[in-house]
Protein backbone atom coordinates (compact mmCIF):
# COMPACT_ATOMS: atom_id res chain seq x y z
CA UNK A 1 0.00 0.00 0.00
CA UNK A 2 1.34 3.40 -1.00
CA UNK A 3 1.76 6.19 1.53
CA UNK A 4 -0.54 9.15 1.10
CA UNK A 5 1.17 12.50 0.62
CA UNK A 6 -1.20 15.03 2.10
CA UNK A 7 0.62 17.98 0.55
CA UNK A 8 0.10 16.46 -2.88
CA UNK A 9 -3.59 16.04 -2.12
CA UNK A 10 -3.79 19.67 -1.01
CA UNK A 11 -2.06 20.76 -4.22
CA UNK A 12 -4.55 18.80 -6.34
CA UNK A 13 -7.58 20.35 -4.62
CA UNK A 14 -6.12 23.84 -5.07
CA UNK A 15 -5.08 23.16 -8.69
CA UNK A 16 -8.58 21.91 -9.54
CA UNK A 17 -10.11 25.07 -8.08
CA UNK A 18 -11.87 23.60 -5.06
CA UNK A 19 -9.97 26.06 -2.85
CA UNK A 20 -8.18 29.29 -3.70
CA UNK A 21 -5.17 28.32 -1.54
CA UNK A 22 -3.79 25.68 0.79
CA UNK A 23 -4.41 28.08 3.65
CA UNK A 24 -8.14 28.27 2.87
CA UNK A 25 -8.31 24.48 2.54
CA UNK A 26 -6.65 24.02 5.94
CA UNK A 27 -8.99 26.58 7.58
CA UNK A 28 -12.01 24.76 6.15
CA UNK A 29 -10.67 21.37 7.23
CA UNK A 30 -10.03 22.69 10.74
CA UNK A 31 -13.56 24.11 11.02
CA UNK A 32 -14.98 20.77 9.86
CA UNK A 33 -12.85 18.94 12.42
CA UNK A 34 -14.10 21.12 15.26
CA UNK A 35 -17.70 20.72 14.09
CA UNK A 36 -17.43 16.94 14.20
CA UNK A 37 -15.44 16.70 17.42
CA UNK A 38 -17.45 18.65 19.98
CA UNK A 39 -15.18 17.80 22.91
CA UNK A 40 -12.17 19.08 20.99
CA UNK A 41 -14.03 22.33 20.21
CA UNK A 42 -14.93 22.77 23.89
CA UNK A 43 -11.39 21.98 25.03
CA UNK A 44 -9.97 24.54 22.61
CA UNK A 45 -12.43 27.19 23.85
CA UNK A 46 -11.46 26.44 27.45
CA UNK A 47 -7.75 26.79 26.70
CA UNK A 48 -8.28 30.08 24.86
CA UNK A 49 -10.30 31.34 27.85
CA UNK A 50 -7.74 30.17 30.42
CA UNK A 51 -4.92 31.87 28.51
CA UNK A 52 -6.90 35.10 28.54
CA UNK A 53 -7.18 35.21 24.75
CA UNK A 54 -10.99 35.36 24.81
CA UNK A 55 -13.69 36.36 27.27
CA UNK A 56 -15.96 33.78 28.85
CA UNK A 57 -18.75 34.93 26.53
CA UNK A 58 -16.62 34.46 23.40
CA UNK A 59 -15.29 31.13 24.68
CA UNK A 60 -18.84 29.88 25.17
CA UNK A 61 -19.69 30.93 21.60
CA UNK A 62 -16.63 29.10 20.25
CA UNK A 63 -17.64 26.01 22.24
CA UNK A 64 -21.17 26.21 20.86
CA UNK A 65 -22.63 26.59 24.35
CA UNK A 66 -24.48 29.22 26.32
CA UNK A 67 -22.41 31.07 28.90
CA UNK A 68 -24.20 29.19 31.69
CA UNK A 69 -23.48 25.84 30.01
CA UNK A 70 -19.85 26.82 29.50
CA UNK A 71 -19.51 27.77 33.16
CA UNK A 72 -20.98 24.38 34.07
CA UNK A 73 -18.41 22.65 31.84
CA UNK A 74 -15.61 24.60 33.54
CA UNK A 75 -16.92 23.59 36.96
CA UNK A 76 -17.32 19.99 35.83
CA UNK A 77 -13.68 19.93 34.80
CA UNK A 78 -12.61 21.40 38.14
CA UNK A 79 -11.66 24.75 36.69
CA UNK A 80 -12.22 27.55 39.16
CA UNK A 81 -12.97 30.90 37.58
CA UNK A 82 -11.36 33.91 39.16
CA UNK A 83 -13.68 36.82 39.58
CA UNK A 84 -12.60 40.36 40.11
CA UNK A 85 -13.46 41.46 43.60
CA UNK A 86 -13.74 45.16 44.24
CA UNK A 87 -13.90 46.96 47.52
CA UNK A 88 -17.03 48.88 48.48
CA UNK A 89 -15.08 52.10 47.99
CA UNK A 90 -14.09 51.13 44.44
CA UNK A 91 -17.67 50.14 43.64
CA UNK A 92 -19.03 53.44 45.02
CA UNK A 93 -16.51 55.37 42.92
CA UNK A 94 -17.58 53.52 39.76
CA UNK A 95 -21.28 54.07 40.53
CA UNK A 96 -20.65 57.80 41.00
CA UNK A 97 -18.73 57.91 37.74
CA UNK A 98 -21.67 56.27 35.98
CA UNK A 99 -24.03 58.76 37.60
CA UNK A 100 -25.99 56.11 39.47
CA UNK A 101 -25.36 57.55 42.94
Amino acid sequence: MEAININEEFDILVEKGYYPSKSELIKDAFRALLNTKTDLKISLAIELYLKGNVSIGRASELAGLTTIEFKDVLAGRGIVRETEGKTAKEMDKKLKKLGIV
